[in-house]
């Protein structure tokens, strides 16, 4: 035994070793600049070019990023894990406070192939639907800008512009914003150029790594170096060994010794998939949450109440808290960290970490989604949440929504729970789809899975729901009710109805039918007044009408669905803008500005049954039957 401990504690020795020597050679640490982190893709001043594409000035209060070399300096203001950037254009916000800022061709982005960036054209003829901004000029005098494409010969300057740098204002003249978002979008094999030491490039309009060294497997450099201090061929092999069962105890350490080790099924279904979660302590989250107060409640659903809180870096998150510490609870634990784990997609929210089985409770832990639900805002308890959610933001949604099911779709994933409780909204108004603990992986070689329906009432496919058949379709069939929602600003559910439209389903489907499609549309989106926004509206609801077929097979896969949404925005940017007064949108402050009290107040959502296996209380519920019983 004696022998067995001192090899160990060679091997950690031999271990650190390697490690510290690997980072020392690279010069591309992480590093701090004022109050954020940062690591590759960004590197600071005192760092080698190769170590990322965003040089960082750190020499100020408030760190400064170059989005192009020797380009110009902005102010940063946060940075996300997935690589989102908020950024201050100094040049620009002095222009706006001194409303001198008609001509914005001179604040162009650069056209970096690593960002995500929109395109304005300023022409030297006047076109129709022209654009000026109101709190930049926008006088007779000020130039117009337009957003549709026109082509290189079109004799019009293109403007590369970041999505949220514009905003909405008063009728037809947006406002523009000095400070905005950045997302940083390199190729797959970036990251591993970098670790190679290597320096990504485009050439050619094609990535390429250019330097670097060829990439060695860290074994075989332990191996190496426990040799030349061991000399030893004995003890290289034994310390092989050692690494084998080493990683085989850190695999457990993570969120896979959370699975029952009485299932063997379980454990070969989920063992090997949670190594990279971060563990969180439960008296950190406790402490993040305030101990679980009320005054932290952001919302509760079918299998636990999620809580805003603050953890020990500084990140703000949302907890949630399952309801119960049983088999049933941890499959569906287990299932939310598998999907979560496996996809990356702007518009699914990201998931920070989770607690031990071995904890007191078990908890999940997200990003923080600002703006609280769609629901919410649709037709949520709070008045004051009501009315932001524009046509054009509502088309947003929709496109973004569909976009994250399609590609958990191409992912071979079922969401199975989509609703408008489900679909986030960000600081910008911006999608992140959520609540994954319902979803199935679904094998490419089979047509459907055969399982219990599951889900909430309003949503549940009615072909699921009859023949336990759930296929990609079932998620189509409850995006249509939520297309039906976006456009109807009703819910879909409401025992005040009469019994034939207590679904928003059936309702609409029977206006679509009945050719009444005026009397589902809501109104104050400017259905009686504007004709772009009536064409609009109506081919959604002709849209939604396609999602909601009984049968699954005359459903549009959610490909489609994208496609044709795309196809009705397109029609949006051909209408003038709108001839109906727009509120000015007043985004929600985070929660550290809020007092406890308000924290509730803005995130609560009305109560919606949980589950068409549950029973459904008196005030906000029907009888456990299909959607087409009635």
């Amino acid at each position: 035994m004696k022998t067995i401990s001192v090899l160990v504690i060679f091997f950690f020795l031999v271990d650190f070793i390697a490690k510290a020597r690997s980072r020392n050679s690279s010069g591309c640490e992480s590093f701090t600049c004022g109050n954020l982190d940062f690591e590759f893709p960004f590197f600071n001043t005192t760092m080698p070019s190769r170590c990322g594409m965003f040089m960082m000035n750190c020499s100020h209060e408030i760190p400064e990023i170059q989005l192009e070399e020797k380009g110009k300096w902005y102010k940063v203001t946060s940075v996300s894990q997935a690589n989102t950037i908020t950024i201050t254009d100094p040049r620009l916000n002095q222009s706006l406070a001194a409303g001198s800022c008609s001509d914005l061709s001179s604040f162009s982005l650069p056209d970096s192939p690593w960002l995500e960036l929109s395109t304005l054209y300023k022409c030297n003829t006047t076109r129709k639907n022209g654009i000026r901004y109101a709190n930049c000029g926008g006088g007779e005098g000020s130039s117009s800008f337009y957003n549709s494409d026109l082509g290189a010969d079109s004799g019009c300057l293109a403007i590369k512009t970041p999505k949220s740098w514009l905003i909405p204002g008063n009728k037809n003249q947006p406002n523009v914003s000095a400070t905005f978002s950045l997302h940083i979008e390199l190729p797959r094999g970036c990251h591993r150029c970098h670790n190679r030491r290597g320096e990504c490039k485009i050439i050619n309009h094609k990535f390429r790594c250019v330097g670097g060294t060829k990439e060695k497997n860290d074994n075989q450099e332990r191996m190496k170096l426990g040799f030349g201090i061991g000399g030893s061929v004995i003890l290289l092999i034994i310390l092989v060994a050692l690494l084998i069962i080493i990683h085989r105890i850190y695999r457990r350490k993570t969120c896979s010794e959370f699975i029952s080790r009485s299932n063997s099924k379980s454990d070969v279904e989920f063992s090997t998939v949670f190594f990279k979660i971060p563990i969180f302590s439960y008296k950190e989250l406790q402490e993040a949450t305030n101990n679980f107060s009320k005054d932290r409640l952001l919302g509760d659903g079918g299998f636990g109440t999620v809580y805003y809180g603050k953890v020990h870096d500084g990140r703000e998150v949302a907890v949630k808290r399952l309801y119960e510490h049983n088999y049933r609870r941890l499959e569906q634990f287990m299932n939310e960290i598998e999907i979560l784990t496996r996809l990356h997609h702007k518009n699914l929210v990201s998931l920070y970490g989770c607690t031990s089985r071995r904890s007191r409770e078990l908890l999940l832990v997200y990003e923080f989604v600002p703006n609280g639900t769609v629901a919410d805002h649709l037709y949520g308890e709070n008045p004051a949440n009501q009315g932001y959610l524009t046509w054009s933001m509502r088309m947003s949604i929709a496109i973004e929504t569909a976009s994250a099911l399609a590609y958990l779709h191409a992912s071979d994933i079922i969401h199975r729970d989509v609703k408008t409780t489900n679909i986030l909204l960000d600081g910008n108004f911006g999608v992140k789809v959520a609540d994954f603990g319902l979803s199935r992986l679904c094998p490419t070689d089979v047509t459907h899975v055969s399982t219990a329906p599951q889900g909430t009432p309003g949503y549940v496919d009615p072909e699921y729901h009859r023949c336990y058949h759930l296929t990609d379709k079932s998620d189509v069939y409850s995006f249509g009710v939520v297309l039906a929602e976006l456009i109807s600003s009703k819910p879909a559910v409401d025992i005040s109805r009469c019994k034939s439209e207590i679904n928003l389903s059936s309702l609409a489907i029977n206006k679509i039918q009945n050719h009444s499609t005026h009397e589902l549309i809501d109104q104050s989106l400017g259905y009686g007044t504007n004709e772009g926004v009536r064409k609009m509206t109506t081919m959604v609801a002709e849209l939604a009408f396609q999602c909601l077929q009984q049968d699954s097979t005359m459903r549009p896969t959610m490909e489609q669905v994208v496609q044709e949404l795309k196809v009705i925005q397109n029609e949006e940017q051909k209408c003038q803008y709108y001839n109906y007064k727009e509120e000015t949108i007043t985004l929600h402050p985070s929660p550290p500005e809020w007092d406890e009290a308000s924290l509730i107040k803005n995130m609560k959502f009305p109560r919606s049954p949980i589950s068409v296996t549950e029973q459904w209380t008196s005030k906000s519920t029907t009888p456990n039957t299909s959607a087409y019983d009635c």
